[in-house]
């Protein structure tokens, strides 16, 4: 494995959507929704959030995206990725603070996510940086756009 300290993590832009969205198209087992991971979709979520999102970028090429939001009580991350080959040398942990620091600035306290139960990559790599699993909520949802489908990478 190379060197990774010459990666930049910054705010993601409109810009980056078609890096990005290869990118998740590389995660197996990543949920793409037809209409929310959009390019209409990921930019409706950018303006509502402009300083949040962020991504890893090295030469050019985007290694890592959160993409982050909030709603000015509590943070979400949604779609936390690193291309295969540069997991396991802090890019999630450098691109996770940054955007902690970015909804801290926004007067945000409390961060949550999901990670699917079958994720082994991404509840380990939570769990090793500290975050608390919870075990006393139910969580539950309610479809009101019925044409947004997840398609998960294989």
């Amino acid at each position: 494995m190379e060197e990774t300290t010459d990666i930049l993590i910054r705010k993601m832009e409109a810009e980056d959507y078609d890096q990005v969205y290869r990118l998740w198209t590389q995660i197996k087992g990543f949920g793409i929704r037809s209409v929310d991971d959009s390019r209409e979709g990921v930019e409706r979520f950018l303006r509502r959030n402009p300083t949040t999102s962020v991504v890893a970028v090295r030469n050019g090429r985007i290694l890592g995206n959160i993409l982050c939001g909030h709603d000015g009580r509590t943070g979400c991350f949604y779609h936390v990725c690193v291309a295969a080959d540069y997991r396991k040398h802090g890019i999630g942990c450098r691109m996770a603070r940054a955007a902690m620091e970015a909804l801290q600035k926004e007067g945000v306290s409390k961060i949550s996510l999901i990670a699917l139960k079958e994720n082994q990559v991404g509840n380990a790599f939570w769990k090793g940086i500290g975050w608390t699993k919870r075990e006393d909520i139910n969580s539950y949802e309610l479809v009101l756009n019925e044409e947004n489908i997840t398609q998960f990478v294989r």
